[in-house]
């Protein structure tokens, strides 16, 4: 499965997607509700979270007005470096380069200086409780996928599209993104920003506000379920990835 396939538009339009222009007009993109910086912070928390950060939203506002002493300061860096990587992508275009520079930025408490920013060069799975649950792409092959995964990115970057037609590809191409698992750690985090990055450079910069992290954080369970639709990269099973698709709209309703 290609980022750029649309196989599965017509499926996702009759369920999600028909109604994603009322729910863009109805959503308050106004900075009376939330300026666009505590947003933009509210995002790297709640991606952190998902990760396992234990720091919420009030502890780390409060952190940063006061700069006092935080019991866990790595997790309170750890998200620092996140909206770090947030902010350059709101300034900066999205292609490959880019990308790599925000995986630097964030992943530097997360990997050693080597790995940030950098494919990874060994092979990785994803564990949950019961042990392995998802193999992903050999690391002789990642370089390959991704060259893939940004000329088919640049295609879609170029092209016009309705609104409906942007929210199916952002949310293909956060789920392609973790299916290649490309760094040693941070691909959820990455993954997430690349979504909102694409749904920014096709629709205005206001669309960096979606509370897509905040959904994704509150329905955790929902959202990794939708993401395993196989055991490998290579039997992965994209009929069964409307679940996931979907979701992101679903975070207009908050």
């Amino acid at each position: 499965m290609r980022i750029n396939d649309k196989k599965y538009f017509y499926d996702f339009y009759e369920l999600k997607g028909k109604h994603i222009s009322g729910l863009v007009e109805e959503f308050d993109f106004s900075d009376e509700t939330m300026d666009f910086s505590y947003l933009t912070k509210a995002s790297a928390v709640y991606s952190s979270n998902i990760e396992g950060n234990t720091v919420d939203i009030n502890s780390f506002m409060n952190y940063q007005l006061s700069k006092s002493k935080f019991k866990n300061e790595k997790e309170i860096e750890e998200i620092e470096n996140l909206v770090n990587a947030y902010e350059y992508a709101q300034k900066n275009k999205l292609d490959a380069n880019n990308m790599l520079n925000c995986h630097k930025l964030l992943s530097k408490t997360l990997l050693i200086k080597s790995k940030q920013g950098k494919y990874r060069e060994e092979p990785v799975g994803v564990f949950d409780n019961s042990g392995l649950v998802y193999l992903a792409v050999e690391p002789q092959f990642v370089s390959r996928e991704m060259r893939i995964f940004f000329d088919d990115l640049e295609s879609l970057l170029k092209k016009d599209m309705s609104i409906e037609e942007i929210f199916y590809f952002a949310a293909l191409i956060h789920l392609k993104f973790v299916h290649i698992h490309p760094f040693m750690d941070g691909n959820g985090r990455i993954a997430r920003l690349i979504e909102k990055w694409f749904l920014a450079e096709k629709s205005g910069k206001r669309f960096w506000k979606i509370p897509s992290e905040r959904y994704y954080k509150y329905n955790k369970e929902k959202y990794y379920s939708a993401i395993n639709i196989g055991v490998n990269y290579y039997e992965l099973n994209y009929d069964k990835c409307l679940d996931f698709l979907t979701l992101l709209p679903n975070s207009l309703n908050q």
